[in-house]
């Protein structure tokens, strides 16, 4: 049985050869495989918060809070590979770096989820964010057990995201690999798999890649290939998908769904637009087997930035015999709630609006800064009367400063009063939503195709329900 993925299970704490999240603020987060064993000089994270040993992230509880290290690297980056191999082998602590807490600078470390990993992945294409990709699987309706076609994985956002939602077990010897509507595929559990294609072979395999090391590989087969022209029959391992549902992020979806259909699709001639017999021998149209689970009503979505994908797609779709085409677009926009603080006594505290809040806090700050003025032209005339001989004042004493209290002691006092004050319960409860949308817009068309219906399916339904109405 292969190990259990941290996307699907990350276990209590950390672990040797784990993918972990290094949280180092709100909208930076840092993946890495966690080791110690090896000799890789990567086995220490450098962040702009400080240094991270692996050693220090290792057979911890999640959501632990790490300090950074003061690490020494012994001038790893001014000598020769062989010569710290040599170093390294020949030391006493097995060619860990030393390491002691620092004064400041920690990060948290979290456990892998498609959310966080689609904010931290390293970007090869254009990804799928959280807000579209959760509405597109709860609008196909993708329940574990089930098998899902991606088209276009690029950096592999929604196929993450997708194994979560039809996972239901691994793979094992006595399910099969993946049901694929054989005879006894009633008899065995389903699994659930995603069947990926990508047009591009170095993208695909550095996805298989990165599959292997979240250990989520079982659940998908990436394959290289043109949907365009070969659609998505031609797996990496051979299966017909048999899918439940499909979601195309291609630049030219309405060239890929002539292959989702039930029957073998046809050519279309240039100077028609009815689809003409395929030229196909009838041995290649007899072994051609559909990539939909002909049991299920299967649902479509297409990812499209502009809108003349949408209308191109959605004709096509028509033309297919698709149903129930509607399109949607997500925008995504976070809205902050906190208290808005407004008046003089809020100076110098974070968060806060230090300006007159009333006209009564306006005209105190008015006299206040007359009142300082005309103690300070006071006393630099006496200062000048003193220099020149003339008296200082009655008792004998040049007046210096400003007469009151400095801003430096006002502000002190006012972080002094606000330690009594209860500013939970202060202010203006408001509401303001964020300026940019972090959000990759575009439209989702969706679509359903009607599960197959044939005379014999049709009689079938008939002899039941008429020996229901007889029973009743």
């Amino acid at each position: 049985m292969a190990a259990i993925s941290p996307f699907i299970d990350p276990g209590a704490q950390t672990a040797e050869g784990q993918l972990a999240l290094i949280h180092l603020k709100r909208d930076l987060l840092t993946p890495v495989i966690l080791e110690t064993s090896t000799t890789d000089t990567n086995r220490v994270i450098n962040t702009r918060f400080g240094s991270f040993p692996h050693s220090n992230l290792v057979n911890i509880p999640w959501g632990t809070q790490v300090r950074a290290a003061v690490v020494d690297h012994r001038g790893r980056g001014k000598k020769s590979a062989k010569k710290r191999k040599r170093e390294d082998e020949g030391g006493e602590d097995g060619a860990q770096p030393d390491a002691g807490a620092t004064t400041s600078g920690f990060a948290h470390i979290v456990p892998p989820t498609p959310e966080t990993w689609t904010t931290s992945l390293p970007h090869r294409t254009q990804v799928v964010y959280t807000p579209d990709y959760s509405y597109v699987l709860q609008r196909l309706r993708v329940r574990p057990g089930d098998t899902l076609i991606e088209a276009g994985a690029g950096s592999g956002s929604f196929t993450h995201a997708a194994v979560r939602a039809v996972f239901n077990g691994y793979p094992s010897a006595e399910n099969g690999a993946h049901a694929n509507g054989g005879a006894d595929s009633k008899k065995r559990k389903r699994q659930g798999h995603v069947y990926s294609f990508e047009f591009h072979e170095q993208r695909a395999e550095k996805l298989r890649e990165e599959l292997r090391e979240h250990r989520i590989d079982p659940l998908v087969t990436v394959t290289h290939a043109d949907v365009y022209e070969d659609g998505f029959g031609k797996t990496l391992d051979g299966a017909v998908p048999q899918a439940d549902a499909v979601f195309l992020d291609l630049p030219a979806p309405w060239m890929a769904v002539k292959h989702l259909s039930r029957s073998r699709p046809a050519a279309k001639s240039s100077s028609e637009s009815t689809p003409q017999p395929s030229s196909t021998n009838d041995g290649d149209a007899a072994a051609w087997r559909s990539p939909l689970n002909p049991r299920k009503t299967i649902r479509l979505c297409t990812f499209s930035p502009c809108i003349e994908q949408v209308q191109r797609t959605t004709t096509e779709l028509r033309r297919l015999g698709w149903t129930n085409i509607e399109m949607v677009e997500v925008l995504h926009r976070r809205i902050d709630v906190r208290r808005e603080r407004i008046g003089l006594q809020e100076e110098g505290l974070r968060g806060t609006i230090p300006m007159p809040a009333t006209v009564d806090e306006a005209l105190g700050r008015l006299r206040e800064v007359e009142g300082r003025l005309k103690l300070f032209h006071e006393s630099t005339a006496a200062a000048a009367a003193a220099a020149n001989g003339g008296a200082a004042g009655e008792d004998g004493t040049v007046e210096k400063g400003w007469g009151k209290e400095s801003k430096g002691q006002r502000l002190l006092k006012i972080k002094e009063l606000e330690k009594e004050r209860k500013t939970y319960r202060e202010g203006r409860l408001v509401h303001r939503t964020e300026p940019d949308i972090k959000t990759h817009t575009s439209y989702l068309c969706f679509a359903l195709l009607p599960r197959e219906w044939s005379e014999a399916d049709e009689e079938k339904a008939r002899k039941k329900w008429e020996g229901a109405e007889d029973k009743a």
